[in-house]
């Protein structure tokens, strides 16, 4: 995992590891005398999936050359959205994870904290919507892709608005059999 410094002129930490989530160290690097918020959102693995009781493991697998440039992408679109933003964490996880475990994290830091909100907001869904991760969970009765999957949007639909409700986490997910082109 790239690791960005305390200090470090870089506004973006974006990346796409197998290593645990460095939630600690992003909230901390990204403070700044600039922004008076930091809104984070750690999403992790649950224990129930749609018709699936007792998920025990999620394997989260990605179109690897796709997904450190398309949160470039999200987090461009959320700068263009919100101009204040002073740094943005944008970090997936793949490979096994246990219940617990987390999966996405994203921290956004503004001047005031509607902003950091609504884009902390804008990111995760649009990351859940266009950037090419799958789980395949792990439960008491079997091992299965996710149920519910969808198109991944392109780029120029990012610019969605934060305002409308978001799909279900589930939504995101592949079934055995999809093709590219769907999102997990």
């Amino acid at each position: 995992m790239i690791r960005v410094m305390p200090g470090s002129s870089i506004r973006d930490w974006i990346t796409c590891t197998e290593e645990p989530l460095p939630v600690a160290d992003a909230l901390t690097w990204s403070v700044l005398p600039s922004c008076g918020a930091v809104v984070s959102f750690v999403g992790t693995v649950r224990d129930h999936a749609e018709g699936r009781d007792d998920v025990v493991a999620v394997d989260y697998e990605a179109y690897e050359e796709q997904v450190e440039p398309r949160l470039a992408t999200v987090a461009a679109a959320a700068r263009t959205r919100w101009p204040d933003i002073g740094r943005l964490v944008l970090v997936h996880r793949v490979g096994r994870l246990a219940v617990g475990d987390a999966s996405v994290l994203v921290v956004a830091s503004t001047p005031h904290r509607a902003e950091a909100f609504e884009a902390a907001r804008f990111c995760i869904d649009t990351i859940k919507q266009a950037v090419p991760v799958w789980k395949r969970e792990t439960w008491a009765d079997g091992v299965g892709w996710g149920l519910g999957a969808r198109q991944i949007i392109g780029a120029d639909d990012f610019d969605h608005d934060p305002a409308v409700k978001h799909q279900p986490d589930d939504a995101r997910t592949t079934p055995a059999g999809a093709g590219p082109g769907t999102a997990g």
